[in-house]
């Protein structure tokens, strides 16, 4: 009996010519808008590299000439540690668990009493030995300084307090963090040292890292004009600032932190978190009282302390953007870089900030702030800016090109550096918490009540957050058993409510509005790809036409007011500049402000909790700085082979005096089979007939008999005899709760390799709870594109056509003669990976008593939820 075999329930793909319920909603129509594309591997992809800025080997070495050879210490030197034990035992401490020092203290202590018999001790005494040994390792170094700004005008008397303040910058020598950045060994096989261009098999451009963009390409352009540049490695700088909030209960302790990367780094590593976005300062937040926070000086002294900050900070990077400095790269190479201001990730208000601009107006272009998709402004740039405040008087830049004429930018300070070019999208900010949160689902609440008046609305509210409570389970989807009624609403949040808002306001709202959200979630997911290819971008803009077309609902139903103000909105206005910064800057999802906020967390946030809140940054620093030290000796000792295995089979192997233990391999990245879990299920017979009467599936040996039947017969000699049929009376049967599916998907979280793991489940009691029988994709035809060649089951066993409006296939169950749903046996390689469904709901308002778990029972239609992440959105179009 073979082992991997399932027995799902079939579902068809909608077409359109039956409908179980013609009361439950309209007929639906073929989609009419192509759908994405999803792109090619990289490695079939080719490249047209840069012909002057085009050191790939080392300017002063041989082609394919081996990195110069460096003094490191040997295999077994884990200076300043004396043994793997006590490296893992620091950083499992301070790193991993963030213990605190009294426990560490207490738990040294307890380690010292239990090793005193043996005349033992443990590696450490107490905290304060356990940082002398952090703060003595040697790799990763960048020393804190700091410097004192102050306001230098005219003081009036009495003088404000902010005046006469001095502001603390603490910061790192941003060409000593760069240059850590560049000799990081972990970074080599993720690591771009030419720009280039990037182009299908098809032979449509591609952009995906930031050296595949034109921006880096056209700088490249005006360094070639240098001879002195000729053969250097162009090394992007990446900033990113954004204010961040650790306590609002002790006295909103805000702090102002800017960080630093480097543009060579793909963007799957910017995005792991694998210290590539680094710590690089904190700025000062000048404060003052009511009476004087709103005056006109003292926000130009904010601006100008903002400014004056970056620059100062960011001058050591100067020399090397107008000649090569040599730097040794991860590949152990050394090269002649030159180093440029690339991008700066910042939500709209810092964006505001660092362009100098009044609210409202967009930083990247002139288009009026009363009109902001009008289409008769220039792009906005440094010299067009200059321009302008040499022509016309500090009110007329203020009115009609939206320029604060008294502020200057910093980059004004760098060579070839543009501030209106830097500007990055964001995804976070701008889609998907502006637009889909603050917009749509805003927009939505306000028609209801316009519509229906304020009992009403909230009726139907109600109803919208039961069905956003009745979404199926999913691996890794959010619940929401109360809807979408919380008060913080957090970018994971809107993430989450996403994936299963479409479904759950079609029947209450318009059509117009239905194809607004669905042009909005067709944009966002295209935006959010991996990589983008010419049809994808094509496609973006598409989406985005549909966007402007279908949202002017809002206005005939008097959510918005008429006229072109109805629509200036930056957040909106952003999307009309996504074509250009993607083939400026590569996928947007490798410049998010979610990378940086992200990063708050480890640099800020988490070290501020460890501290004991007196003079907190001074301790803070401290703690990244050790935090930088450790991670730094662990890219050292991997580099040196040291961590292979885990602690336990390393010491074990030591003390076999090294008896060649073979660990084995990770596996096969590239493994895309799903495999059924290691745990066989309890209490289930192992004769397939007595199993039958156990789940009440008297048609399963028969099903399985047909099943092996087709399997196994010759292709050339089929037989449709039951007389045929394999007797299964002495196979014996295992059965099992899950099976694992792998599939690539670099536009998910995942590994680094683009490899994505999800675990289908088929259980009768999930949780000590309701039964779960999750749904799933089943190849059907492999040369039929999206879900024209798929079904979609629902996985009752383990054992040894889309709507017009949502853009979403809709699927009906089988039924047989009886009216009671298909079932079937097919092979566990037949499975593509997990299916999302969400009912159609239709007209009609759920019962309050509906539980989630019965969803995927009492509903005749379903939605196949190509938004529960990127990898759907890409298959089931």
């Amino acid at each position: 009996m073979p082992g991997q075999q399932h027995g799902p329930a079939s579902f068809q793909p909608f077409d359109g010519k039956q409908w179980p319920s013609q009361s439950a909603r309209r007929q639906p129509v073929p989609l009419v808008y192509p759908p994405p594309r999803v792109g090619f591997e990289p490695s079939l992809c080719t490249r047209e590299n840069h012909a002057i800025l085009d050191d790939a080997c080392g300017n002063d070495l041989c082609a394919g000439a081996p990195p110069p050879s460096q003094i490191t210490a040997d295999k077994n030197d884990w200076y300043p540690f004396t043994s793997r034990v006590e490296f893992e035992t620091v950083e499992f401490l301070f790193t991993d668990n963030q213990m605190p020092q009294a426990q560490v203290d207490r738990l040294l202590q307890l380690w010292t009493a239990s090793l005193l018999p043996f005349n033992g001790r443990p590696p450490y005494t107490d905290h304060t030995d356990l940082h002398k040994v952090i703060d003595a390792i040697p790799h990763g170094d960048a020393v804190w300084t700091s410097f004192q700004v102050q306001y230098a005008g005219d003081v009036p008397e009495p003088a404000p307090r902010w005046m006469t303040k001095g502001y603390d910058v603490w910061f790192h020598n941003a060409n000593t963090v760069v240059k850590n950045l560049l000799s990081n060994t972990d970074f080599h096989e993720h690591f771009d040292y030419i720009l280039y261009h990037e182009f299908e098999p098809t032979g449509q451009r591609r952009w995906e890292n930031f050296m595949s963009g034109n921006w880096a390409w056209h700088h490249a352009d005006i360094l070639a004009q240098d001879a002195a540049m000729h053969g250097a490695m162009l090394v992007p700088i990446i900033l990113g600032s954004d204010k961040t909030t650790v306590s609002v209960a002790t006295g909103q302790n805000d702090y102002y932190p800017l960080y630093i990367s480097i543009g060579n780094i793909h963007n799957k590593i910017r995005r792991a978190h694998r210290n590539a976005l680094v710590l690089l300062a904190f700025l000062a937040i000048p404060k003052t009282d009511r009476e004087s926070e709103d005056s006109a000086e003292f926000r130009k002294f904010r601006c100008q302390l903002f400014h004056t900050t970056l620059s100062h900070i960011l001058s050591s990077l100067k020399c090397g953007m107008s000649e090569p400095e040599v730097r040794q790269c991860p590949d152990g190479h050394f090269r002649r870089v030159a180093y440029a201001l690339a991008a700066y990730i910042a939500d709209y208000p810092e964006q505001v900030l660092l362009s100098c601009l009044v609210q409202g107006w967009c930083p990247l272009c002139t288009n009026m702030s009363n009109h902001l998709d009008g289409g008769n402004g220039v792009p906005r740039s440094r010299e067009h800016a200059e321009y302008c405040i040499h022509a016309f008087a500090f009110s007329e830049l203020w009115d009609q090109y939206g320029i604060v004429g008294d502020l200057t930018p910093f980059t004004n300070d760098f060579p070839h550096a543009d501030i209106y070019k830097l500007l990055t999208p964001d995804l976070l900010h701008q889609i998907i918490k502006g637009i889909f949160k603050d917009h749509l689902v805003t927009w939505i609440s306000e028609y209801l009540k316009i519509s229906y008046g304020e009992a009403e609305a909230n009726r139907i509210l109600d109803d919208i957050d039961r069905r956003i409570a009745a979404v199926p389970l999913y691996p890794n989807l959010r619940r929401f058993p109360e809807g979408r009624r919380f008060k913080q609403w957090t970018g994971d949040d809107s993430k989450a409510l996403m994936k299963v808002y479409l479904p759950a306001i079609e029947g209450h709202v318009p059509p117009g509005v239905v194809r607004t959200v669905s042009a909005f979630l067709e944009f966002c997911y295209t935006a959010r790809r991996n990589s983008l290819d010419e049809s994808a971008i094509e496609s973006l803009q598409q989406a985005l036409d549909r966007f402007h077309h279908h949202r002017q609902i809002f206005q005939q139903t008097g959510v918005r007011e008429q006229g072109p103000k109805g629509f200036s909105l930056p957040w909106q206005h952003s999307m009309t500049h996504y074509r250009h910064l993607i083939q400026e800057f590569g996928a947007p999802n490798g410049l998010c402000s979610s990378i940086t906020e992200s990063k708050h967390i480890k640099a800020v946030k988490k070290p501020w909790r460890r501290s004991n809140r007196f003079n907190a940054l001074g301790q803070m620093l401290i703690t990244n700085q050790r935090l930088d030290k450790l991670a730094a000796a662990r890219v050292d000792f991997e580099n040196r082979q040291m961590l292979q295995g885990s602690v336990l089979s390393a010491t074990i192997r030591d003390a076999e005096l090294h008896g060649g233990v073979d660990n084995g391999s990770d596996g096969d990245s590239g493994k895309s089979d799903p495999t059924l879990s290691h745990l066989i299920a309890r209490k289930f017979p192992s004769d397939i007939h007595a199993l039958a009467h156990h789940i009440q599936q008297p048609k399963l040996p028969q099903l399985t008999s047909h099943f092996l039947q087709f399997q196994l017969q010759d292709d050339t000699n089929p037989s449709n005899d039951d007389a045929a049929l394999p007797d299964l009376s002495n196979s014996p049967v295992s059965v099992f709760h899950s099976a694992v599916s792998t599939f690539y998907a670099p536009s998910d979280l995942s590994g680094l390799g683009g490899m994505h793991t999800e675990r289908i489940r088929s259980t009768p009691c999930w949780r000590k709870g309701h039964p779960r029988y999750d749904t799933v994709f089943l190849e059907r035809d492999p040369d039929s594109p999206g879900m024209r060649g798929l079904y979609v089951g629902r996985v009752f066993l383990f054992f040894h056509g889309p709507d017009d409006d949502t853009g979403m296939w809709v699927v009906q169950p089988d039924l047989d003669a009886d009216g009671q749903r298909e079932l079937g046996v097919v092979h566990l390689h037949s499975m593509l990976r997990g299916a999302h469904l969400i009912p159609v709901y239709g007209h009609d308002r759920l019962p309050t008593d509906i539980q989630h778990t019965d969803s995927l029972d009492i509903f005749r239609a379903y939605y196949v939820n190509k938004y529960i992440d990127h990898h759907a959105f890409e298959i089931a179009f």
